[in-house]
């Protein structure tokens, strides 16, 4: 009788089973999406799933791009499909994918080995379940987690090479997934498996399949209805849960993000805060979107910031199965600084963060435009150099039936102008031609100090100068940002103004809006003026006028 040869995992196992995952989850999200019902029925799990393993891959495939002959060591495979995963992470289900991930790079990365056996990949499992379960504030059984720790146990207890322990973890985590209706009244009720873990359950077969070379059976999970809810599942009140949707990157030290763990779980709830060695992937839902942000701010450097709006009738837990229709209209907006962040998303826009040197891509407008759940929505780019991206974006979306609208906003102040007046009650048409003339009525300036000498539409500026800009043109350079704000401003009202908008970046002086303030309320009767705080956005100060 032949020999059955020995399975082990190496960087090409790593790559087929990235690949093979990622289709896996492309074929099961719309499936994975419509049971999605807990922590809140957004019916956006697979898709997040996918997202987030879409980034894997796309991370995986650029290590193997770099090599012209060979390719990269098993553990420069693996690090890059944990690494593109934390950075991709959408949503509660992917930022627990991206630490399970983590946990298992970490075991089998820690030796120099060129492949893994079923010994190691045992305690990887292992290590996999305990850290995502760790990266959870207040970890609820009958979701994911339960189904990572199940599959560890499966596979403490085979014995034999890789082949056989990851089969075993399959079918620990199927057994699991099956059991999860019974554990959650939540998921009970509505007569389905936790969405997460079956997203897990999809991503643990194509590890199978990786591994062994053979496909296990694919299997859909419509749902558990009548399944037997344990008189003490714990119930999920989810009817006047938080608002928003918080998600950043954030580059802090481990002492920081134990405090930022404390203060997010004070402010919300879904908290779930994964990562380590200076990097962290951040997710909590809230109230005070702002909130959020600013406490990440104090912890580190956040970036890559997302704030989704939940729609009414996202947080469903009534008896029968939750769908979450599209809203009819939404507002997307790009923005320079956190506080505009949460300033737009408490006038209900969903927002993508821009900081100086990394715009927004085309995809990840194009997602943001489909995290909108709306049958209609206007794209505020506030920057002229974005209008061909989100040009594109909006293309992209339209083919699936989106309609959408692209307002060109120059400005952060022009895009708040143009939220200002936004009535979802009204036509789209008529909303669009409304916010479009709004924006159109705003000025705009906004200060810059100068990197280096050069020439400008206002003469020779000296690195270290203050650069008044008045519609993107150079229009006045000072030595002060305060006294070159003032006559920026001056300039501005010269025209007639009724309102001026004044967002204030954290490099900006304590004095400037009082003084800016103090100067209109003296000089221009019947102008009123609001201040917003920007945080760190590119410019130390914006200015609108209407």
């Amino acid at each position: 009788m032949a020999q059955v040869p020995q399975t082990f995992l190496d960087a090409l196992a790593v790559r087929t089973w990235s690949g093979l995952a990622l289709r896996s989850l492309g074929r099961a999200r719309e499936e994975i999406d419509a049971i999605n019902v807990y922590p809140v029925a957004d019916g956006d799990t697979g898709t997040n799933l996918y997202l987030t393993v879409e980034s894997a891959t796309a991370a995986v495939e650029a290590v193997f791009a770099g090599y012209e002959q060979g390719g990269p060591s098993f553990a420069d495979a693996l690090r890059a499909m944990a690494h593109g995963a934390l950075i991709g992470a959408r949503g509660n289900s992917g930022t627990i994918l991206a630490q399970l991930l983590r946990g298992m790079a970490q075991v089998l990365t820690a030796s120099d080995v060129s492949h893994v056996d079923g010994v190691l990949l045992r305690t990887a499992l292992r290590r996999a379940a305990d850290a995502a379960r760790e990266a959870v504030a207040h970890p609820v059984e009958g979701t994911v987690l339960t189904v990572a720790s199940a599959a560890a146990d499966a596979a403490d207890g085979a014995e034999g090479d890789c082949g056989t322990v990851v089969l075993a973890a399959y079918e620990g985590a199927r057994a699991a997934l099956a059991a999860t209706p019974r554990q959650l009244a939540v998921l009970g009720r509505a007569g389905v498996v936790d969405a997460g873990g079956r997203g897990l359950v999809t991503v643990l077969a194509s590890l199978v399949e990786a591994v062994t070379g053979e496909a296990v059976p694919e299997e859909t999970y419509t749902g558990a209805a009548g399944a037997e809810v344990c008189p003490d599942a714990p119930e999920h009140v989810g009817e006047g849960g938080p608002a928003y949707e918080v998600i950043y990157l954030l580059e802090a030290d481990d002492a920081a993000v134990a405090r930022l763990r404390e203060r997010l779980d004070a402010l919300g709830d879904s908290l779930v805060v994964v990562g380590g060695d200076g990097l962290w992937n951040v997710h909590v839902h809230v109230d005070d979107a702002g909130a959020a942000v600013e406490a990440g701010v104090e912890a580190g450097r956040p970036y890559r910031i997302r704030i989704t709006h939940f729609a009414v009738g996202d947080v469903h837990t009534g008896g029968e199965r939750p769908r979450r229709e599209p809203a009819q209209r939404a507002v997307v907006a790009v923005v320079p600084g956190e506080g505009l962040a949460g300033l737009y998303a408490e006038a209900g826009a969903t927002t993508v963060l821009a900081r100086p040197g990394e715009p927004p891509a085309s995809g990840e407008l194009a997602q943001a435009l489909r995290r909108a759940h709306a049958r209609e929505v206007v794209l505020l780019p506030n920057d002229p150099e974005l209008r061909h991206t989100a040009a594109a974006a909006a293309e992209q979306v339209r083919a699936e039936g989106v309609r959408v609208a692209l307002i060109p906003t120059r400005s952060a102040v022009q895009g708040i102008a143009a939220l200002a007046v936004h009535e979802p009650e009204r036509r789209f048409d008529e909303d669009v031609v409304q916010m479009t003339s709004a924006a159109g009525a705003t000025r705009y300036a906004e200060l810059l100090v100068a990197e280096r000498q050069s020439w400008t539409t206002a003469g020779i500026c000296q690195a270290g100068d203050v650069l008044g800009l008045i519609d993107g043109d150079v229009a006045v350079i000072g030595p002060d940002l305060t006294g070159t704000a003032e006559t920026v401003l001056d300039r501005m009202l010269q025209a007639g103004g009724e309102l001026v908008t004044l967002v204030v970046g954290d490099d900006a002086p304590e004095a400037v809006a009082d003084r800016l303030e103090a100067r209109v309320r003296e000089s221009y009767l019947a102008v009123d003026t609001v201040v917003y705080r920007g945080g760190r956005q590119g410019a130390p100060l914006l200015i609108g006028v209407e």
